[in-house]
């Protein structure tokens, strides 16, 4: 049967479930699209982190910024996980599509509010939009789900009363808004689990590894983006031009250690059942905002470096390291170590301990830190390069 003669009323196509076994299924464009505008959001959130710690506001900084990532990363799984079970690419599906990127675009232009003057107003209205859509999505494909369909009803109606919640946090003062919020994220994040339990939706394991895989290029390409801006300020400036050239150099070893450690495990199998799936794509929260906090501590290895930055050398040391470290163990937990071999099953989890450690050394310049940094990272990659994933 052809598109044309497959659509209905309104030049739409029913929204069944995608064959999980499909041949050949890889990233739309409009799902290459939609990413774009989350390359806005996620360099607002890392350039919002660096000022905060730079001025020495760690606590409030790595609570917003976390906060802020957690609307990034979910509104962008949700949408990432339907279209991997429902995508038809006809008009309504693209508008609606779009809808969410508009939401994702009023989120970014709420981040700095949030981080400057605590004001979550703009970026809960734009998660809204974003999460609204998805309802729509949700009704839609509920019509001609079979199986599913319980599963997609849940999902409209959880996200639809967590939205309405959402809304009203903003009208709640002090600590009662600051509980809510903790309490609604737990909420958010109950909605699969409860909607799945009802009727489980198809997924493409290879599709959705790949979408993920996408979206960590879109990260470290912010951590490349760093490595860059310390060429640059070495380059306007007469001092500090060795330290800012270290801090390119190594910035640029450990993205592309991390490239080669994300992208060596066979991601599609690290998810099946439903509990293996949702660390799959929970524990990603924790990968994908260290990725994006790893470009922060290059930048602020910059202001290190230049004299710019209040925050002490040691702390600064961590904001580099840390990210690196959960970053490492994020991967090896949810992907590599159930396909490795020894040799890796125990380099990987060292590395992040020898990360962790290093700050905490008494370097008496910045370049300590970042050449443990290098020296871990190529460490790393030549274990990888040594060893193979076992055939599963």
């Amino acid at each position: 049967m052809t598109t044309s003669t497959a659509q209905g009323r309104f030049r739409l196509l029913p929204m069944r479930p995608r064959d999980a076994a499909e041949p050949g299924r890889t990233a739309s464009t409009l799902e290459l699209f939609f990413d774009l505008v989350f390359v806005v959001a996620v360099s607002i959130a890392a350039s919002q982190l660096h000022h905060a710690l730079a001025e020495e506001h760690v606590v409030d900084g790595v609570l917003v910024y976390g906060l802020v990532f957690f609307g990034i990363w979910w509104a962008w799984m949700n949408f990432t996980w339907f279209a991997t079970s429902f995508a038809t690419d006809d008009w309504l599906y693209r508008v609606l599509t779009f809808v969410q990127m508009a939401g994702v675009l009023v989120l970014a232009a709420g981040i700095e509010p949030a981080f400057a003057e605590q004001d979550f107003g703009l970026l809960v209205y734009g998660y809204v939009v974003m999460r609204v859509a998805m309802v729509a999505q949700w009704l839609r494909a509920s019509r001609h789900a079979g199986a599913s369909r319980r599963a997609t009803q849940r999902y409209a109606a959880g996200i639809a009363a967590v939205q309405v919640l959402w809304l009203v946090m903003l009208v709640l003062p002090g600590v009662a808004g600051q509980v809510a919020v903790v309490v609604l994220v737990v909420a958010e994040l109950a909605v699969p689990v409860l909607a799945e339990r009802a009727g489980q939706t198809p997924w493409h394991p290879h599709h959705i590894t790949e979408r993920y895989g996408l979206f960590t290029l879109i990260l470290l390409g912010e951590s490349l983006l760093a490595s860059a801006n310390a060429v640059i300020e070495a380059l306007h400036g007469d001092e500090a031009v060795g330290p800012l050239v270290l801090i390119s150099v190594v910035a640029f070893l450990v993205t592309a250690a991390l490239w080669w450690l994300y992208f060596w495990p066979p991601h599609h199998r690290a998810i099946g059942s439903l509990w293996r799936s949702l660390r799959y794509g929970y524990a990603h929260y924790f990968v994908f905002a260290a990725a994006g906090a790893f470009s922060a501590g290059i930048e602020l290895q910059i202001d290190t470096a230049t004299g710019a930055s209040e925050l002490g050398e040691r702390a600064s040391a961590l904001a580099l390291c840390l990210p690196i470290a959960v970053f490492v163990l994020g991967i090896w937990w949810v992907a590599v170590r159930d396909v490795a071999p020894g040799p890796v099953n125990v380099a990987l989890p060292l590395a992040a301990v020898v990360l962790l450690a290093a700050p905490l050394l008494p370097w008496s310049t910045v370049a300590g830190p970042l050449v443990v940094a290098a020296v871990v990272s190529v460490a790393v990659v030549v274990v990888l390069v040594l060893s193979s994933p076992r055939e599963g």
